[in-house]
């Protein structure tokens, strides 16, 4: 009726009156919006791309494709075709490690031509150990590990336990259940460095909601969410679970050894700062519930329940993104009823097989690369430039390389290693356990601080500073010229001209250079003063490019 709200969420796509009369506008999806004595909900507008695609011959992999495809027919859109196997090696070797493939990996990936050369490639990407470096970091980012906050021997307990989790396979419940539960040294128990991030049950509530259901409460502490059904009561409720925790010090490793203790008091309630009066621990949409001994194991029990609306759904969103470019639901942790994903069911079906096979990280981006929509081209066809956003994953969506990615590649395809303060010799960039260690390249490329629980905080657009860098920096330049990196090493074992530039090619872009693309380096090499500054200003030129830059 009128006496609601309504809004669009996409006025382009489609706009609605005060009185809640939509008028579709342009070809898209959209929702609109309606808010009504505190609840909220949508409703869908779709005007389809296309005409119906119903002869097409499409190909399915898994249930990915099979719910893609759904809502490719309904809205008249085509897949970019698969893309080249070359572009596919070297994005999951990206995505799933973080790390470049060696020449003599691509090499032989090429020379495969078994029909499941794919499916065994992403099955020995995932058992490499650069696994475990790769996603500790990702992990260490969600949960900020810092040694700012939790001193550096709390931040190195905290980081060594979640590569333990990580290489031991222990499922995503089961470490959300250790942390959130988790209480004393912050020495010894890793997972109690996460109440070291934030120091208030209120900080604790809103971090916790956030990180691992998706749900950003934090509207909610003084008024009614102003998109959702939170309210006060929702947040007080949540609160609940952490006011009875306290931390204190420790002179367990000595008077000066700054160790910290996380401990349940026997009293504590929340009170309610506008009704007055005890609030009871509730979780979102559930029940009161009490535990005699710590209330934190009730949260944790219903946080991790197949049935948990929040938990599953969040976590498949956010790997994901990682994965695709984009969430199903984006921004990745601000998950609600009126932020919809731009493909529910896919977003159900995937958190139903997580919580399947038992939240195992591995097996959910297993699932995800082996979908054909993973491998598409990143080329826009006819059929799907329309979905500018590629909002419908109609194909691959490039991205610039992570700031540790970007790191250690540039070591990889120059030969040489960066040498991080405190660390030996060798440490990689996605082996840091945290943004403490000095690096103005991994600063520049957008690494995240660490200090508030949000996706955005790691900055993924690329700027003029990181161009300046690449293109005028001492840096690179050194590490092109140096002594002990792989041009030299190329030079010393008499390699020809048409063998250097084939290697370059591969340490880069995880690729063998075409025709044309020798015969224009051969060129270069001609021109320059001698055949190694013109193979220096080759390798210069591929480290600056948008194939090196991107994955694609």
């Amino acid at each position: 009726t009128a006496t609601a709200q309504f809004d669009s969420l996409n006025d382009g796509v489609a706009s609605v009156t005060p009185a809640g009369f939509v008028t579709a506008k342009n070809r898209g999806e959209t929702h609109v919006m309606v808010r009504f004595m505190g609840q909220a909900t949508v409703s869908q507008v779709t005007l389809p791309y296309g005409k119906p695609t119903d002869g097409h011959r499409w190909v399915v992999n898994n249930f990915v494709d099979q719910k893609l495809i759904a809502k490719w027919k309904d809205l008249g859109l085509l897949p970019s075709p698969l893309c080249e196997d070359d572009e596919f090696f070297r994005r999951i070797h990206l995505d799933g490690i973080g790390t470049l493939p060696t020449p003599d990996e691509v090499r032989a990936f090429l020379k495969d031509k078994s029909p499941d050369r794919r499916v065994k490639a992403i099955d020995k990407v995932l058992a490499r150990p650069e696994f475990v470096d790769f996603w500790a970091q990702k992990w260490g980012d969600l949960l900020r590990i810092n040694r700012t906050s939790m001193n550096e021997r709390g931040m190195w307990s905290f980081h060594n336990w979640v590569r333990g989790c990580i290489r031991d396979g222990k499922g995503v419940d089961e470490m959300v259940r250790d942390i959130v539960t988790a209480e004393g040294s912050t020495y010894t128990e890793g997972p109690a460095n996460y109440f070291m991030a934030s120091r208030t049950p209120a900080d604790w509530a809103e971090t916790t909601s956030q990180l691992f259901l998706g749900v950003r409460i934090g509207c909610a502490k003084c008024h009614h969410h102003p998109f959702e059904k939170w309210s006060q009561d929702d947040y007080y409720g949540m609160t609940a679970f952490f006011v009875r925790l306290g931390t204190k010090n420790s002179q367990e490793f000595g008077i000066f050894g700054r160790e910290q203790v996380v401990y349940l008091k026997s009293t504590g309630e929340q009170t309610h700062p506008r009704k007055g009066g005890v609030v009871k621990s509730r979780p979102l949409d559930g029940d009161a519930m009490d535990d005699p001994i710590d209330r934190r194991v009730k949260l944790a029990d219903w946080m991790t329940s197949p049935e948990n609306p929040f938990f599953a759904r969040n976590m498949v969103n956010r790997f994901w993104g990682y994965l695709m470019g984009r969430g199903l639901v984006e921004p990745l942790d601000d998950v609600r009823a009126t932020n919809p994903a731009s493909n529910p069911e896919l977003l159900d079906a995937l958190a139903a097989d997580f919580v399947k096979h038992k939240y195992d990280l591995k097996h959910l981006l297993r699932t995800i690369m082996n979908s054909r929509a993973y491998q598409l081209s990143s080329i826009k066809i006819p059929a799907n430039e329309q979905d500018a956003q590629n909002v419908h994953y109609t194909r691959f969506t490039v991205r610039r390389l992570s700031a540790e990615q970007m790191a250690d590649a540039l070591d990889f395809a120059t030969g040489t290693r960066e040498k991080y303060t405190g660390l030996p010799l060798g440490t990689r960039a996605i082996q840091l356990p945290d943004s403490g260690v000095k690096s103005y390249l991994l600063d520049v490329f957008g690494r995240p601080p660490r200090q508030i629980t949000c996706e955005c905080e790691r900055v993924s657009q690329p700027n003029i500073a990181q161009a300046l860098h690449l293109l005028n920096g001492d840096a690179l330049n050194k590490k092109i010229a140096a002594p002990t990196g792989r041009l030299e090493a190329l030079f010393k074992a008499k390699k020809s001209n048409e063998q250097i530039i084939e290697e370059i090619y591969l340490v880069t872009l995880s690729r063998l250079p075409n025709a044309d693309e020798i015969d224009r380096a051969n060129r270069w090499i001609r021109e320059a003063p001698n055949a190694r500054e013109g193979l220096q200003d080759l390798l210069w030129a591929l480290l600056n490019s948008r194939e090196f830059l991107f994955n694609h």
